[in-house]
């Protein structure tokens, strides 16, 4: 059962077959086991007050908005059983990244259930302390940005290199695949692969000279502590 608000994309929805498409909680909220509450995180309070008059205590609530925190989601809906999940896009394809936490109250059978559920878009992690869900916001979650951002920037220096911009897209993402792939069938720490690029005196230590120069590793960690403050933020707000 999918709830949208806007009748536009109830409309698009409907024409799809991925579930029934409902346009008020009270069509469909009582009926349901577990709930997905997947809104942009200024959109939260508006969805409580739209469901939390058909919410039963025994509903499992799994939360994948950004920043706002259990005790928000608990307090506006009047429930206990809560699970709070940080996914990122390539769970589109099946190879996401998704951390949750949850409420003493999620029993461990409900638990494995939405572990299950999220598990069939990628990998995650359970952690203890839901202040790590912030944490992993701002490293798998924006985390693909990051990855992209790089990529582009190798884009264009492979164009202004001379190659054409089909070139360039093959050369950076099949190096971007290859190395990851490789660190990951291997137990070597990445610091290793490093040095085992970097050659002395070679293109490589040139390329990581210039890194080093520009301070590009504090950069990186800068942009990730911007994106933790962001999300706690957002869960103050």
């Amino acid at each position: 059962m999918i709830l949208e608000k806007s009748a536009q994309k109830a409309a698009a929805l409907a024409e799809k077959d991925i579930g029934t498409i409902y346009r008020t909680a009270a069509e469909c909220m009582s009926r349901a086991d577990l709930a997905i509450l997947a809104v942009k995180p200024q959109d939260a309070h508006s969805l409580f007050e739209s469901i939390r008059p058909f919410t039963d205590p025994q509903q499992v609530f799994l939360s994948i908005m950004a920043g706002v925190k259990i005790q928000t989601i608990t307090t506006a809906l009047g429930i206990r059983k809560v699970i709070r999940a940080m996914p990122n896009l390539p769970a589109q394809i099946g190879m996401g990244m998704t951390a949750f936490t949850s409420t003493d109250e999620v029993t461990r059978i409900e638990l494995v259930m939405v572990q299950n559920l999220i598990n069939t878009t990628g990998k995650s992690i359970y952690v203890e302390n839901e202040a790590a869900i912030d944490a992993a916001t701002a490293i798998s979650g924006s985390g693909p940005a990051y990855v992209w951002y790089f990529m582009e920037a190798m884009m264009d220096a492979a164009q202004k290199m001379g190659f054409s911009v089909s070139e360039a897209e093959l050369l950076v993402s099949q190096t971007f695949k290859g190395a990851v792939d490789l660190f990951n069938k291997t137990n070597f720490p990445i610091g290793e692969w490093i040095q085992k690029v970097c050659s002395k005196g070679g293109t490589t230590e040139a390329a990581m000279q210039a890194y080093s120069n520009n301070t590009l590793n504090e950069g990186i960690i800068a942009g990730a502590k911007a994106a933790l403050e962001r999300a706690i933020e957002l869960g103050d707000d």
